[in-house]
């Protein structure tokens, strides 16, 4: 017995009526987030075709033997509701088209609701994805429609039980229907659906319906011959953009290029434009999404499999929205991820299926177009009309507006031009139609103010909008900074009440770069040469963060991976000190400047070769294995003496019977290719293709090289362009050993620019090293690790927009300050004690007892400052009393008036810390 599909019929909402045994055809469907759906043909004289004859529920049920065990599974209850036959057909067939049973949420619509539409439509404010769809079903339910139809989510918690990790601000116009809500919030990447016979199951997006079931000790693999028959790609290059033009408001307009996306006719453009956006960092956001979609070839990949004779079986071991290993292109086993399932059963009994699968590029470029929806949208997720106030006539006083309600802040990270992580937030609030007084109004407009989220900082406005904009973008902001932010409306001047208070984290960027293509392997003179060509897999070029690519080896009869180096680019390095033919596996891993780092590549084996083959062993020839004059010159070949091999010194003035006069040129190596030769001009060298590659002039001096140039051999000394190298550079050996620096330019960080990089060598406990940068608007230098090259230290990045300043360590608290058009930030912790302590500004020490003071500055500040005081006990008392009654009377750009406590004895002297800073 084998794996089998059979169907069941239930009745409406109802129990189970049988199985229908004679199908003529079975095909059935399951799109992930998504109704799925069934065809079935049937005879109107075969046994159970009377269970058909009126609207029923039919269940599709599999088995892995074929009859010991039978499975209902998820998304598997499909709905009788079409039919289709032929009168004159003497066999009575009748087709059946039967959608899964979420397809029944079509039929339960929104209503208007108790509370007040705002331009027609229902307000959700910061509700959770299974609040808004359970308000559809109860609702629905107390009118008495769809009856059967149960849920297992609630408006706090996902059918897993796991808290919704999203919540939106919305508006629905009623008639809506439940499916087209649900469906949209799934296309925005709020949510996963699925039903289990008649229960509606919500999830959190990408979590219990993305099982990765492509890694770990036994993954599912799909192989040809074994479980898939079939392999059609079908491609297209319809999309395929390398420029990009971003529209946005107030003026913004920006043009962003993607040199590594397919140009075989050369450069397409792509227009994207975005009401409501003003600021850059949300453009570059938008932009680097629409050419993430556009970058290459889109494919999708189709996979025709067998349940006879595989190992791994639909349902049993995988689902739509699992991930499995697949060949891919080239064939090579990848990473996708299910999203569709389709299975069909002939009328002899014959199963066999297709699945649709998409990559985890394509699936990335999914979760970007996601966010940029929510983006436009302005919310969590776009699937309502869009919030309009209501119209009411103007009051001749200026009212003050209510407070805006439902206020979401929905933070990203972006990559900036020079490739480093930044913050941006999307914000969104519900309209306000009311004044304090619960009065209709038209408001003017709205104003977000934002902070850094530490109490005392101060708030500032960032964005205003008009009276119908109910969204705002904002960056760039700090990654793994904690901002808060709040919204009031305005009417005439007239400034309402701010809203609650919603503080968010910006993330880190978390996404890995591509996993590197595998390592390209030579030896020769018993070294290794481990080669990249700078791509990633199916030909991925490399992110604008990338960072470096490491190299790993190990021996694979004693495994252990060690990582022996990197490149920054497409290069190589040389491996020495390896044995004669011992195997040695290498492969690589991409790290991105946030310390995300790819899988590993696939790994290729080597084996050093010995420098001499065959009969001539090392040091098998040797000077007491001739015979005297056994070598003689009519023994020798022309040319079979080289430079090379004639011993330093066994050429000496005291052996040539005659004195060289040069008459035209004495010419070392091949007369036309590969040579030196002195002339009456001076001394040249030329390589194998004739081309002069040294010369020394004869009448000048003059000197010119084109390759290595050294100003020596051992000892300390300078290398210009020295063999090997990936790139022209300059290296400085300062003695014997590796530890150099070296100066060299970079053409390959950003596109039409040569970035110049000094790298110094490392310490001598070999824990750091500092790299510098010089771009063209972009400056950056860094204290590393050696070992992986990433940040470890001090540094300090400038670029036209800010400069960062601060100190970095993977495993300690950091320090960093930030300076922008928007103002210096710091992250970190102040030093309190020492003459350079913190932000303390002067001390004033003054006597207890309830006297006034008066603290003058010693010169003017630009605005008023903000203040913060601390008080500790001074000389000629034995213990300070509580300042109970310390007041500050008034502050000045200069001075501040302040009386001290009334509770301290008269002999008490008080020494008081003044922090003050600029608001």
């Amino acid at each position: 017995m084998t794996f089998d599909l059979r169907l069941v019929a239930h009745s409406p909402n109802g129990p189970r009526l049988g199985v229908l045994p004679h199908p003529l055809s079975v095909e059935a469907g399951w799109p992930l987030n998504d109704v799925p759906s069934l065809k079935v043909s049937y005879a109107a004289a075969a046994a159970g075709a009377d269970l058909l004859a009126q609207p029923c529920e039919v269940a599709v049920e599999w088995s892995a033997d074929g009859g010991t065990v039978w499975t209902e599974d998820t998304d598997s209850r499909f709905l009788l509701i079409k039919r289709r036959g032929d009168g004159a057909d003497a066999t009575g067939l009748v087709r059946f088209e039967l959608p899964g049973y979420a397809w029944m949420l079509r039929k339960v619509v929104l209503h208007p609701g108790a509370a007040a539409l705002v331009n027609g439509g229902r307000p959700f404010l910061s509700a959770t994805p299974g609040a808004i769809v359970q308000t559809f079903l109860a609702e629905a339910q107390a009118r008495g429609s769809v009856p059967g139809l149960v849920w297992d989510f609630t408006p706090t918690h996902d059918s897993a039980g796991q808290p919704w990790s999203k919540i939106l601000t919305i508006y629905y116009r009623p008639g809506i229907d439940a499916l087209t809500t649900l469906i949209n919030l799934a296309d925005q990447g709020v949510l996963d659906f699925r039903a289990s016979g008649r229960t509606l199951q919500l999830y959190n997006a990408d979590t219990e319906m993305e099982r990765d079931l492509a890694s770990g000790p036994a993954p599912v693999d799909l192989r040809y011959g074994r479980d898939i028959v079939e392999a059609p790609d079908d491609g297209t290059f319809e999309d395929v953009a390398s420029l990009v033009l971003v529209v946005g408001d107030n003026g913004l307009v920006k043009t962003y290029t993607n040199a590594a996306a397919a140009q075989p006719w050369g450069p397409w453009e792509q227009y994207v434009g975005h009401g409501g956006v003003s600021d850059e960092g949300t453009a570059t956001l938008l932009a680097q999404a629409a050419l993430g979609r556009a970058e290459r070839e889109r494919v999708q990949r189709t996979r025709g499999i067998t349940v006879y004779g595989a190992q791994w079986l639909p349902w049993r071991d995988y689902r739509p929205g699992d991930r499995v290993l697949v060949p891919g292109a080239g064939r090579a086993l990848e990473s996708l991820r299910l999203r569709q399932v389709t299975l069909a059963r002939n009328d002899r009994g014959v199963v066999g299926g297709a699945l649709v699968l998409n990559d985890r590029f394509l699936e990335k470029e999914l979760r970007l177009a996601r966010r940029t929806a929510g983006i436009v949208g302005g919310s969590t997720a776009d699937g309502g009309s869009g919030a309009r106030p209501a119209p009411a006539p103007e009051a001749p006083e200026p009212r003050t507006p209510a407070a805006p309600q439902g206020l979401i802040v929905d933070p990203a990270a972006y990559l900036d031009e020079h490739g480093f992580p930044r913050g941006q937030v999307t914000v969104t609030w519900g309209s306000v139609t009311q004044d304090a007084g619960g009065v209709a109004l038209n408001v003017g407009g709205y104003e977000l103010f934002m902070r850094v989220n530490t109490t005392g900082e101060p708030w500032f406005l960032v964005a205003s909008t008009e009276p119908t904009d109910t969204t705002a973008t904002y960056s760039p902001l700090v990654v793994g900074t904690g901002y808060a932010f709040k919204v009031r409306a305005v009417n005439l001047g007239k400034l309402g009440p701010f809203s609650s208070v919603v503080a968010v984290t910006i993330p880190d960027d978390t996404t890995a770069p591509p996993v590197p293509t595998a390592p390209q392997l030579s030896t020769r003179l018993g070294v290794v040469r481990v080669l990249w060509d700078g791509m990633g897999v199916s030909s991925r070029p490399m992110p604008s963060d990338f960072f470096h690519v490491r190299v790993w080896m190990q021996n694979p009869l004693a495994p252990g991976w060690a990582d022996i180096g990197f490149l920054d680019a497409a290069g190589s390095i040389l491996v020495p000190g390896l044995p004669y033919g011992a195997d040695r596996q290498f492969r690589f891993t991409s790290v991105d400047r946030s310390g995300n780092e790819s899988g590993p590549s696939t790994a290729v084996t080597i084996a050093t070769v010995p420098l001499v083959q065959g009969d001539a062993a090392n040091e098998s020839i040797t000077t007491g294995a001739l015979a005297a004059n056994a070598v003689t010159t009519d023994k020798l070949a022309v040319g079979a003496v080289e430079a090379g091999t004639i011993a330093a010194g066994a050429v000496t003035a005291d052996k040539l019977q005659a004195v060289l006069t040069l008459t035209s040129r004495l010419v070392a190596g091949n007369p036309t290719q590969a040579r030196v030769e002195l002339n009456s001009s001076g001394l040249a060298a030329y390589n194998a293709s004739g081309q002069q590659t040294a010369s020394i002039s004869a009448s000048s001096g003059a000197v010119s090289i084109v390759g290595q140039f050294a100003s020596g051999v051992t000892g300390a000394r300078v290398v210009v362009n020295p063999a090997g190298a990936v790139a022209p550079e300059i290296r400085f050996i300062p003695g014997s050993g590796t530890n150099q620096s070296r100066i060299y330019s970079d053409g390959s960080m950003y596109t039409g620019e040569a970035t110049l990089v000094m790298e110094s060598g490392t310490n001598q406990a070999s824990t750091a090293m500092c790299r510098l940068h010089h771009a063209a608007g972009f400056w950056r230098v860094a204290i590393l690790d050696p070992s992986n090259g990433a940040q470890r230290g001090g540094y300090m990045v400038a670029d036209e927009t800010q400069t960062q300043l601060g100190w970095f360590h993977p495993t300690q608290a950091s320090q960093q300050f930030l300076m922008s058009s928007t103002g210096t930030l710091h992250r970190g912790t102040w030093k309190l004690g020492g003459a350079d302590s913190g932000l303390i500004m002067l001390e004033v020490s003054v006597a207890g007892n309830g006297n006034y003071h008066v603290v003058n500055f010693g010169y003017t500040m630009l605005t008023v400052p903000s203040l913060v005081w601390s008080a500790q006990r001074g000389s000629g008392a034995s213990a300070l009393p509580a300042p109970t009654d310390l007041i500050v009377y008034s502050r000045t750009q200069s001075s501040v008036f302040f009386r001290s406590p009334t509770n301290a004895t008269s002999a008490t002297v008080i020494t008081f810390s003044v922090w003050a800073w600029r608001t």
